[in-house]
């Protein structure tokens, strides 16, 4: 290995144990000067990106898995255009950093979808000529009705995994359809001792957080109907007890400094009420 080459992954290895989280990062398809300012922008929140060969990456992180063994799945997952990360923090939370850098983008051809590609019925901005014939030749169903191009019901154009045809790619673009996304890929991570894959880091976080809410509300509602006593429900418990108390003296006409002002209240509604009742008698 030449020299500098040697250097490089010795710096790389080296960065790796400078921070609790090392990071593969997904470069594809994004164009210099959006990854420029993506670099800069992740560098000024302490997520700095290193670039460099795939090759480099797997010596240093052999050279790094060494001492700190749990770096070692981060080998299978070096593969494409690949970037690495070091830092501090969530894994969740840096993911959906993550997830924020990535914006829809046309398809030029030849990619593969990354999900069902669906194109909605409806009246497009074309006018009748061509347009109409060369968007049923790439598998719309086109057609004029009343002056108009009309696409006349929900197509499933390309399955996810299947290839996007240069001609369906430039009918999607005319159609403002934009299929594929451009972004950082947060490829997997490892956190101290613990790998995590893509997959498991992609979490609804907003979703998850109203799960929790509403389990506490639920188990909230549960220690409060059957009386168990938590430092959170005993004062609700409490209010309760008392509440229900004031009730009951209430009902039974038992004066305390608390009841009597209800029982005064109740008694003189049931004298006006009687009293009504002798007026309309008379």
């Amino acid at each position: 290995m030449r020299p500098e080459k040697q250097a490089r992954v010795e710096a790389l290895a080296a960065s790796f144990a400078q921070r609790p989280m090392t990071a593969l990062v997904g470069i594809r398809g994004v164009p210099a000067e959006a990854l420029q300012r993506m670099r800069r922008d992740l560098r000024e929140r302490g997520h700095p990106i290193a670039v460099a060969p795939n090759s480099a990456i797997r010596h240093a992180l052999e050279v790094a898995a060494k001492k700190r063994p749990a770096l070692k799945p981060l080998l299978d997952e070096v593969s494409d255009q690949t970037a690495i990360l070091t830092a501090e923090g969530n894994p969740f939370a840096l993911y959906r950093e993550f997830r924020q850098t990535r914006s829809p983008t046309p398809a030029r051809g030849g990619e593969i979808a990354p999900k069902d590609i669906l194109v909605p019925a409806g009246t497009t901005s074309f006018k009748p000529g061509p347009i109409v014939g060369e968007l049923q030749h790439a598998g719309f169903p086109a057609a004029i009705e009343k002056g108009k191009v009309v696409l006349k019901k929900d197509t499933l154009i390309v399955k996810a995994g299947g290839v996007i045809s240069r001609e369906v790619a430039g009918m999607l673009t005319r159609l403002d359809i934009r299929p594929l996304e451009v972004g950082l890929e947060l490829r997997a991570l490892v956190d101290g001792e613990s790998f995590y894959p893509g997959s498991l880091l992609s979490v609804d976080l907003d979703a998850q957080r109203a799960e929790v809410l509403n389990a506490h509300r639920r188990a909230l509602g549960l220690a409060l109907e059957i009386g168990y006593p938590t430092a959170l429900t005993i004062p609700l418990l409490v209010s309760r007890a008392h509440r229900r108390a004031i009730a009951l003296a209430v009902a039974a006409g038992y004066p305390t400094k608390e009841s009597l002002p209800p029982i005064l209240a109740k008694a003189l509604r049931a004298a006006r009420a009687v009293s009504a009742l002798g007026g309309s008698a008379s």
